[in-house]
């Protein structure tokens, strides 16, 4: 199995074609396109035009999504979260999202189909959309918004030690969010008349998440899936807590493949409240391991038929691991 694909808007890849001359006119019609987005967006577009470089694609994009957004959400847009949704976080319609699409096509001088914008859902997925069309690049499969039901339905981690509330996932990373509601079995003792969500159950979350991926994002062998009863916690390293945590914190979770090759999983993770760290994790390994998908039992109440949840009962063959402690 190849090594995760990483996002291509982190890299510096030329434009496919020579850009065309930028003339002072060009320039002038830029700017009033333009004229109600930062000065910094009409110079990364300006940038962007003359040396075809897709690395000025980012901030163009931002911008152009700022100047659509209510004044009151574009502090959201600070900095430039790739998870915000457009609906639900900025409150972008359809009818905004059209404009938004038009003048991107206007400035960076591209068409975009209107069948391509409907697996658009975050800043993300607009800002990785576009640098895979400048660059000529494959269009990455969309993010799959995984609601409750689902996550509870094909997790092998049940309630109450599942610390995922929603989930989106793509081809790239993972993002994830759980409120602290107070009411957690941990936080009777953790700490007395104190309760502080512990940093190993914080761990434990972005684990779940990579969990996740790998069940819903992660690239297969052609006729196998990643088995549910054969995904095991083997280690962590670089952890940094930043901040305390405590009962009625929303955890905004994010994880990113870094290398993937069976039987092991690595990824970087980092868990957010609002703007400020949480918690840094430069790696998380997972073990994990193929079943035909033919073959592979069907969920039944969020657990897999002839399986353990917890993994009590996984296969002999399956190495033992270290695991983390509450």
């Amino acid at each position: 199995m190849p090594d995760a694909a990483h996002p291509s808007s982190g890299t510096s890849k030329p434009f496919p074609t020579a850009p065309k001359p930028f003339a002072p006119e060009d320039e002038s019609a830029l700017r009033e396109a333009l004229k109600r987005c930062s000065p910094s967006t009409f110079e990364a577009a300006v940038q962007f035009r003359k040396t075809g470089n897709a690395e000025h694609v980012p901030a163009v994009v931002i911008g152009v999504i700022e100047r659509f957004v209510e004044p009151d959400l574009r502090i959201k847009l600070k900095d430039a979260d790739d998870d915000l949704r457009l609906i639900e976080d900025l409150g972008i319609d359809s009818l905004t999202m059209m404009e938004i699409v038009i003048l991107v096509e206007e400035v960076l001088t591209m068409t975009i189909n209107n069948d391509e914008l409907r697996n658009l859902r975050t800043v993300g997925d607009v800002k990785t959309f576009i640098d895979c069309k400048i660059r000529g690049l494959p269009l990455p499969k969309p993010t799959k918004f995984i609601p409750i039901e689902h996550i509870g339905a094909v997790m092998p981690i049940q309630p109450p030690f599942l610390f995922l509330n929603e989930a989106s996932v793509s081809s790239t990373a993972a993002n994830g969010k759980y409120k602290i509601t107070g009411q957690e079995f941990f936080l009777q003792g953790h700490f007395k008349d104190n309760p502080v969500m512990p940093a190993s159950i914080m761990l434990e979350a972005l684990g779940q998440l990579a969990v996740l991926y790998l069940l819903e994002g992660a690239p297969t062998e052609p006729g196998k899936m990643v088995s549910s009863q054969m995904i095991f916690f083997t280690g962590c390293e670089g952890v940094r807590a930043h901040r305390i945590c405590k009962p009625g914190d929303i955890l905004t979770l994010s994880i990113k493949p870094k290398r993937m090759k069976m039987p092991l999983a690595t990824f970087e993770g980092a868990i957010r409240v609002g703007q400020e760290k949480a918690v840094i994790v430069e790696e998380i390994t997972l073990t994990f391991g193929f079943v035909d998908a033919a073959n592979q039992p069907v969920p039944i109440n969020g657990t897999e038929h002839g399986g353990s949840v917890n993994g009590a009962e996984a296969s002999a063959a399956t190495p033992p691991l270290r695991v983390a402690n509450g």
